[in-house]
């Protein structure tokens, strides 16, 4: 009995997680608010009146001051770049970037506490619920990494390795977690984003620079172009993991 409760808490917990994403004790949101860093994970459904029909709806938001950092956006199913709906921009930094909708969305979030890292990643897709015509959310976990190493400054003097480099995650039994290769991109762009100190911009979301059904425009360019202003280094064919 106590076997199946264990295990029945597990699911649960592993559900929650799915989610709404990390779970952050008390102390760590406290030191998250106190550095003024705001980093909203929630994924939500929304309905499109017009097209009549159902979206999900997520917010790439977050930063980082020297200490501590924190971050969330999503991508594709392919790990590749989604444009956003609207970019937000505001008075204040580590806040809110953009806001993206989609049928299907991949979540990355990630913490880092000085050298040590935390990353989630996620799946969210619309699922017929009963009888009912709003579908609910079904969420999955496709990979969880908890106090992975990197033992660069990103923020600081290392700073020209950001968009190059990741952290490495290892088991309780010290064997290396492997990140699907999809998601390798992401997550070397989100751990350039929780070094980004006084974050005004995004990581992984890019405008649609492309208008829809129009190609008279040959020099129109992808949405994943979009990103190329960010200050963060862009170098993709350096990638690579550090611990």
């Amino acid at each position: 009995m106590e076997s199946q409760l264990t295990t029945h808490n597990r699911r649960v917990e592993t559900e929650i997680l799915a989610r709404q994403g990390l779970r952050l004790p008390p102390i760590t949101l406290k030191c998250l608010r106190t550095a003024g860093i705001y980093c909203q994970p929630s994924v939500s459904i929304e309905h499109q009146h017009l097209a009549k029909k159902y979206v999900l709806r997520g917010v790439e938001s977050g930063g980082a001051v020297a200490e501590v950092g924190a971050y969330a956006s999503f991508v594709d199913e392919q790990g590749n770049a989604l444009p956003w709906l609207q970019r937000v921009d505001s008075i204040g930094v580590n806040g809110v970037h953009a806001i993206v909708v989609s049928p299907v969305l991949i979540r990355v979030q990630m913490l880092r506490i000085e050298r040590t890292y935390d990353l989630l990643v996620t799946r969210h897709q619309l699922a017929k619920w009963g009888d009912s015509q709003r579908p609910q959310l079904e969420s999955s976990i496709l990979f969880y990494g908890r106090r992975g190493s990197l033992e660069m400054e990103l923020w600081g003097k290392d700073a020209a390795f950001r968009g190059t480099v990741c952290p490495v995650f290892y088991t309780r039994a010290g064997e290396r977690l492997v990140l699907p290769n999809d998601f390798q991109d992401a997550a070397t762009q989100i751990a350039s984003a929780v070094c980004c100190l006084g974050c005004r911009h995004c990581h992984l979301l890019g405008p649609t620079l492309t208008a829809p059904h129009r190609t008279e425009n040959p020099q129109a360019l992808d949405a994943t172009e979009g990103r190329r202003g960010c200050r963060c280094s862009r170098e993709r064919s350096g990638v690579r993991s550090l611990g």
